[in-house]
């Protein structure tokens, strides 16, 4: 019998190198999939969705596919000479090929790893059942309603389809984990895997310094966060912050940790660990 289900979404920070075009983490991803098993194996339903790192953001920021279709003139400079390059990319529909293909091998790996641990799972890309971007578009979640622990289904921030004169832009995963959470019935709370911090902090990480933690947090009592807008085509923690309050405010457990497995199993299972709860409003 099910104990209800767990929407978790993998950062992209997480499981890629943000820094390296189209790097995974595979030993992250693999310790995070090892999770994912034993939860399920102990009755748990899991819907996953990930996030694109170094696979998305990078050809996505070079040629603005989060602004849509914009003339040539318009697309923003970037000192990455070596990614505007790369794979011969010389439009912007190029790109959008590229990055589709891009996210489903970053998708394969995650695949693997769920795989490698007797996990079987289902895919929903994206681009195939989503139109526009933000926590409106426009797509049927009920395709992850009937979920059940024998398996995991799966999806991730993509290049979509938009309607008008955008033509097309970028969905983030933060906004799939929003409307799944609230949507799909028996979601009994929402997990943010981050890298590199263990929740949402009062200031942004100094490396060699203590974290400061915000243990509880909720919308109203705002934060100092980082956003690498040279990077990041999406809202980065701030959009996280956003989505998981407004998911806390329908009455779902929402928490932000760290990706390592110990705290990411705690977690899920709703049990005490070090991270950020968020509270609703």
């Amino acid at each position: 019998m099910s104990k209800g289900c767990v929407v978790v979404k993998f950062g992209g920070g997480l499981i890629t190198d943000k820094e390296k075009l189209c790097t995974p983490k595979l030993a992250i991803i693999d310790s995070l999939c090892g999770v994912i098993a034993q939860i399920t194996r102990e009755g748990y339903s899991v819907i996953l969705v990930h996030g694109a790192g170094s696979f998305g953001h990078l050809k996505a920021k070079r040629w603005s596919l989060h602004l849509g279709r914009l003339d040539t003139t318009e697309l923003e400079c970037s000192a990455e000479s070596d990614i505007s390059t790369e794979g011969h990319i010389s439009s912007q529909d190029e790109a959008i090929i590229a990055v589709r293909k891009d996210m489903l091998n970053l998708n394969k790996h995650v695949i693997s790893g769920l795989e490698k641990h007797g996990i079987s799972t289902k895919v929903y890309p994206p681009h195939e059942w989503v139109i526009g971007t933000g926590e409106k578009f426009l797509g049927d979640v009920s395709i992850f309603a009937d979920h059940h622990p024998s398996e995991v289904k799966v999806t991730y921030g993509d290049v979509v389809a938009c309607e008008g004169p955008k033509e097309f832009g970028i969905l983030s995963g933060d906004d799939l984990v929003y409307r799944i959470a609230v949507e799909v019935p028996n979601v009994s709370r929402l997990v943010f895997a981050l890298g590199g911090v263990d929740g949402l902090l009062r200031s942004p990480p100094i490396e060699g310094e203590p974290q400061d933690l915000l243990f509880e947090w909720r919308e109203s009592d705002g934060f100092s966060g980082e956003h690498s807008e040279n990077f990041d085509v999406t809202g980065g923690i701030f959009l996280k912050a956003e989505r998981g309050s407004q998911v806390a405010n329908q009455g779902i457990e929402v928490k932000m940790v760290r990706g390592v497995a110990s705290t990411l199993y705690s977690a899920l299972k709703g049990e005490d660990c070090r991270g950020t709860l968020i509270l609703p409003n």
